[in-house]
């Protein structure tokens, strides 16, 4: 069997030997080869001490040692071919087994770290308005996927906001979320105003040629008011459109549809002025939510709606908890796109 090696006497100097004949034979470096024949002396010492036949076959994928497996009996039975033939392909099998594992685990790692970086890392505490954020990536994790959320300050007491859901998954996907979250913030602190932003966002990610993707951005600005209200100023383009729950338990968008970013020059946006009163609250969702399927159903702005009603004078935290629990339970399958909810609430001026 090409690559083993079978042992009927306990010397240890002549198992490294044929070990390391047994390595040449598979075409194996120098020091790969001295890296396991150098590591197998505890096996093969208890080898040794068991007696009988010792198999040792090197785990070799994409040209590199990543382990041995090692075989033995303690009687003087001889392994026949069968069997070294069949340990021959398992450990082919395991081999190839092992590295794809490593392989996934390297890339869902880096995945993870990437898809950290797109995000902001905290959320400023912003006096007089609560800010809750859930965000649930789809999969296993091992793919970048285009959902990204930020709240930052601007100046003068404002803060902006952006919920927004890149095309597609992966590295092409990423360059174009981090593009945008990097741009919003540099823009916004330059004094524009939310259509300007977003219509310089747009001519950059069209500027990005064959990488561009299309991006659905729900962007706004916020300013707390000394009464307990809180004003914004709210631009929608091509995203779920925000909802806005009264204290009395009425819900209603909170802005109007506009062109997503990414496909045409010259866009012309418009914002729109919102209040949101003590008691009020203004939900953000990417389309992950809102397109939760079980079979023909899906859950849909209406149905998002009608959760949303439940949650009169509840804070912003149980508010972002309870819309997750609902669209989470919608569907008995594990969801199949990213989810971000964002909601942002005037607490009550009595009974909070």
């Amino acid at each position: 069997t090409p690559g083993a090696r079978v042992w009927s006497a306990p010397g240890e100097a002549a198992h490294q030997a044929a070990l390391r004949s047994s390595m040449r034979s598979l075409g194996l470096t120098g020091g790969q080869t001295h890296q396991l024949a150098s590591g197998i002396g505890p096996t093969l010492a208890t080898a040794s001490a068991v007696g009988g036949e010792t198999v040792v076959l090197p785990l070799v994928a994409r040209n590199r040692v990543i382990g041995m497996l090692t075989l033995g009996k303690p009687t003087d039975e001889h392994f026949r071919q069968e069997i070294l033939e069949l340990a021959e392909d398992l450990s082919r099998r395991a081999a190839l087994a092992l590295d794809n594992a490593r392989l996934y685990s390297e890339r869902t790692a880096i995945s993870q770290s990437l898809q950290r970086s797109l995000l902001p890392p905290e959320l400023p505490q912003i006096d007089g308005v609560e800010v809750e954020v859930i965000y649930r990536a789809a999969g296993e994790g091992n793919e970048v996927g285009g959902d990204f959320y930020d709240v930052f300050p601007i100046s003068d007491g404002a803060y902006g906001f952006a919920i927004g859901d890149v095309c597609g998954t992966g590295p092409n996907a990423a360059a174009v979320t981090g593009l945008a979250r990097h741009a919003l913030r540099l823009l916004a602190r330059e004094g524009l105003s939310g259509p300007a932003v977003l219509e310089r966002l747009n001519s950059a990610i069209l500027d990005e040629g064959a990488r561009s993707r299309f991006l659905t951005l729900l962007y706004g600005e916020l300013w707390p008011q000394e009464d307990g209200s809180a004003r914004l100023k709210v631009v929608c383009a091509g995203h779920p459109l925000p909802l806005r729950l009264r204290q009395d338990g009425t819900v209603e968008p909170a802005a109007e549809p506009q062109p997503l970013l990414g496909v045409m020059d010259d866009l012309e946006l418009y914002e729109e002025t919102v209040t949101l009163d003590p008691g009020d609250v203004l939900l953000c969702v990417t389309d992950g939510v809102t397109e939760r399927r079980e079979g023909t159903r899906m859950l849909g702005d209406d149905g998002l709606a009608d959760v949303l009603t439940t949650c009169t004078g509840l804070t912003a935290g149980a508010v972002a908890a309870r819309i997750m629990r609902a669209v989470e339970r919608f569907a008995s399958d594990a969801p199949s796109d990213d989810m971000a909810i964002l909601a942002m609430r005037v607490p009550g001026l009595h009974n909070d």
